[in-house]
């Protein structure tokens, strides 16, 4: 079994003071690791910043990338405008036309995946399903996703020097935005050329900050879910049985699965002058992290927090983050992950783990697992 520091390295620290010290490249950051505080910070905009271009995440990304990602590094009223815009295209996943579309696709790879004597599920299953379906979203064919396939599973952070993938994301989402330009059809790049903010259109940059974040958030996270719930199963095969089609049981256990895996395992904010956190000092213009991973295993919320139970109920889980900023594609990870448990239930017979190598997040000051760098398996396909 996994051991628990590994899983949960801010016990000690949130038992403790609830802040953990950090050092992220040169940068010494406060991480903020209690369910309560986690969920105050991230109400208070005013003291922790979001308006903070390149630095929300952590660690930052200046040499990535040259546009402000939108809606997530800025605060009321922009933010708020910026998210109501682009509202109608990411809760298109609740409608049942689209989930039904969901459903295919993953059931497809499935099929796919049960024919063969075994897969690799990181870049051969999770990463096609994570682009496919984002294809879905933005209302684009499903062959527009080989593309991004081929950027890995991170489009910053995936072998290659993280500036150049950057000017490779670049250049993509101006050439997309340059055809769809003059554009009647409901496609992301067409609907952000006619998009206005306050009034007027939107200018280019901040047209290719919002695509630059829709490609790049929920892309390892999502993927490190559908790798780690397929782990989960193959040595919990009861449990996928117990929850087959029942779409109360997927709910919960999708819900259950965010909150023990908590793909993002934290995010920044810039407080705007000297604030105190836990006892540190943040000067004006440094940064605090909200740490998802360690709230979502608060003992003072979760009962046994280290323990994975598929019913839990409640679970005021923070997977998908807390206040203003909640996660904009929480709709899509929700339907894609709800559909992989329905589909594995369906048509599979049993899975065997073959082979693994785990991802972590090493800092100087926690060691995290977050997913696998690879994880190969055996599907049986239900008779």
């Amino acid at each position: 079994m996994e051991q628990e520091t590994a899983i949960d390295p801010f016990s000690e620290a949130r038992r403790g003071s609830g802040v953990l010290v950090a050092r992220f490249g040169g940068e010494t950051i406060p991480m903020i690791l209690r369910h309560d505080a986690v969920r105050r910070v991230a109400k208070d905009w005013h003291t922790f910043s979001s308006d903070a271009p390149m630095r929300v995440p952590i660690p930052s990304e200046e040499a990535m990338r040259s546009v402000r990602q939108l809606p997530i590094e800025a605060d009321p009223p922009l933010h708020s405008a910026v998210r109501d815009m682009l509202k109608p295209v990411f809760l298109r996943p609740v409608a049942p036309a689209y989930i039904a579309r969901i459903d295919a696709l993953v059931a497809e790879l499935v099929d796919a995946a049960t024919a063969r004597p075994q897969i690799e599920i990181v870049r051969e299953f999770a990463l096609p399903l994570q682009s496919r379906a984002l294809a879905h979203l933005l209302g684009l064919p499903e062959a527009e996703a080989e593309e991004w396939i081929s950027w890995g599973t991170h489009v910053f952070h995936d072998g290659e020097d993280g500036a150049a993938k950057g000017a490779v994301l670049d250049r993509y989402i101006r050439n997309a935005l340059a055809k769809a330009a003059g554009s009647d059809g409901d496609d992301f790049f067409a609907v952000l050329n006619r998009a206005e903010l306050d009034g007027r259109r939107l200018n280019t940059d901040e047209m290719v900050g919002i695509a630059n974040l829709t490609f790049a958030g929920g892309r390892d996270t999502v993927i490190n879910a559908v790798s780690r719930i397929i782990a989960y199963f193959a040595a919990n095969r009861p449990a996928l049985d117990a929850i087959g089609s029942d779409a109360k049981r997927i709910a919960f256990a999708v819900e259950e699965f965010v909150r023990v895996i908590s793909p993002l395992t934290h995010i920044g904010r810039v407080c705007p002058v000297p604030t105190e956190v836990g006892g540190h000092t943040v000067a004006a213009d440094a940064r605090v992290s909200l740490c998802w991973a360690s709230a979502n295993r608060d003992e003072a919320v979760f009962d046994r927090p280290g323990e994975v139970r598929l019913d839990r109920s409640p679970n005021p889980h923070l997977g998908f983050g807390s206040g203003i900023h909640t996660c904009l594609g929480a709709a899509q990870a929700r339907t894609i992950l709800r559909c992989l448990i329905r589909q594995l239930a369906a048509r599979t017979g049993s899975i065997t783990v073959l082979g693994e190598q785990r991802q972590y997040e090493d800092q100087r000051s926690y060691r995290r697992w977050v997913g696998y760098e690879a994880l190969v398996v055996a599907m049986e396909g239900r008779t």
